[in-house]
């Protein structure tokens, strides 16, 4: 995984390929879990202190008769790893949920895998067990809780009499509509035993400690996984209205629909609001995120030689027109040193969405990168000395194998040989099996992080 120690090097030298790899890989480097764990976590004799950013915390263990170690999401495993190596046999039990492939050596908790991005019933029995330690945890009991992205699948518990297969449905059809994470976890979390802060309201009384590695921008706790530990903001009603927005009432089953009907009239239960006593034995402390990523590339872009520039760390737009306009951004560095002179790299950040219009394999980093080469095709931009890579920093881009796109002269070359169509596949959504085609596909394996995604443009 590692992209080496920092060098000098000029913008000349080397492949731009690498370069742009590494530049990417930087920034998942700076968002190892277990790195985090350590950079942010200390033992000052039975003082257990939690330092990130301006927050500094402490809790006495001597002070609790259990400590559990929990957590789910991608980078869960790692995150628990770090706590195992720190607290050793302090750790009474736990129960840790990672999506499958990603596994550490754990030694003093349970580690289980289950499905992303669509839960499946390993998910639904990770949910039963986590909800189980729960029920057992009391005022005496100390709770340290490793939050990341990809929770909201591996850990699910469908309510209000819904089953998983009806689950799994909705969360299909959102993921197909192009909704951004916000409005998916707005109606995701309002039908879960564990989501929109009710895994607080069930660990209450014992003392959590909740530390999270965030996979949205703007880093909101409350859309983090769905935000299982803290008040949610969203009702029953914006839920509603988000199905109606995304024409997706009339694709729901009749259960589905009629939960969501009964929800927006008042007669089921809202998630805990701010205020809510189950919070106040709840810390919820941010241990990472795309922006300190995105810092670190910059820093690895300048030891390369490039002038560095952070675009964003909020884009959320369709793949397919972000595409288009990091090729303009890379045709305008070409011809007017705008908005910085080559050797020049810009560095972005956030989690694109992709509206499925035809029945190809491919994932939102893909489909981006697949687009940036229609648009250089189409404005006949000369790709030498030029690379975009657009990545997910999980090295998952949906349903794939593939971190995401790697384009570049090369790319353009391959689809000339091969007589691939690029709009043909765009319009299919085939981005996996043309960039495998075409030698483009960028691949790094579990990372087991998870801070959105990262585009880099190099222009030399």
């Amino acid at each position: 995984m590692g992209a080496g120690p920092l060098s000098r090097e000029s913008p000349s030298d080397g492949d731009l390929r690498a370069q742009a790899a590494s530049i990417f890989m930087a920034g998942v480097e700076r968002a190892d879990p277990l790195r985090l764990i350590e950079r942010c976590l200390s033992l000052d004799g039975e003082r257990l202190i939690v330092r990130s950013g301006t927050v500094e915390k402490s809790w006495y263990l001597s002070a609790y008769r259990r400590i559990l170690l929990v957590g789910f999401g991608k980078a869960s495993a790692r995150m628990a790893l770090g706590i195992e190596r720190l607290l050793g046999n302090r750790i009474t039990s736990g129960l840790v949920v990672t999506k499958s492939g990603q596994l550490e050596m754990l030694s003093r908790v349970r580690l289980l895998e289950a499905a992303h991005p669509v839960p499946d019933e390993r998910s639904e029995e990770a949910a039963r067990l986590m909800l189980e330690l729960a029920e057992g945890a009391g005022k005496d009991c100390l709770v340290l809780n490793c939050v990341s992205g990809g929770g909201s699948a591996l850990l699910c518990a469908p309510a209000f009499g819904l089953g998983l297969d009806e689950k799994r449905e909705l969360c299909s059809l959102l993921l197909a509509s192009g909704a951004p994470i916000g409005d998916v976890n707005c109606v995701r979390k309002h039908l879960s035993l564990v989501k929109g802060g009710r895994l607080a309201r069930a660990f209450h009384p014992a003392e959590v400690v909740n530390l999270i590695l965030s996979d949205v921008m703007g880093d909101d706790l409350a859309t983090i996984a769905s935000g299982p530990t803290v008040p949610d903001p969203t009702t029953w009603a914006e839920a509603f209205a988000i199905l109606e927005r995304y024409a997706l009432l009339d694709k729901l089953s009749s259960s589905l629909r009629r939960v969501f009907e009964e929800g927006a009239a008042g007669r089921l239960p809202e998630t805990p609001k701010p205020g809510d006593p189950s919070f106040a034995s709840s810390s919820n402390i941010l241990i990472g995120s795309n922006y300190l990523s995105l810092l670190a590339a910059r820093e690895k872009a300048e030891s390369l030689g490039f002038a560095p520039l952070i675009l964003s760390t909020r884009l959320e737009a369709e793949s397919r027109e972000l595409g288009r306009v990091f090729e303009d951004i890379a045709a305008d560095i070409r011809a007017r040193s705008l908005p910085l002179a080559p050797p020049a790299c810009v560095i972005a950040g956030g989690e694109s969405t992709v509206t499925l219009r035809g029945r190809g394999k491919g994932g939102r980093n893909q489909e981006m990168a697949l687009s940036f080469l229609d648009a250089a095709m189409d404005a006949s931009l000369d790709l030498s000395g030029i690379a975009f890579l657009s990545g997910a920093t999980d090295g998952s881009d949906g349903p794939t194998d593939a971190a995401g796109g790697l384009i570049d002269r090369s790319t353009l070359e391959a689809c000339s040989a091969a007589g691939l169509d690029a709009k043909a596949a765009l319009a299919e959504n085939g981005s996996y099996f043309f960039l495998k085609a075409a030698g483009a596909l960028f691949s790094t394996g579990p990372t087991n992080t998870n801070v959105c995604d990262i585009q880099v443009v190099l222009v030399r």
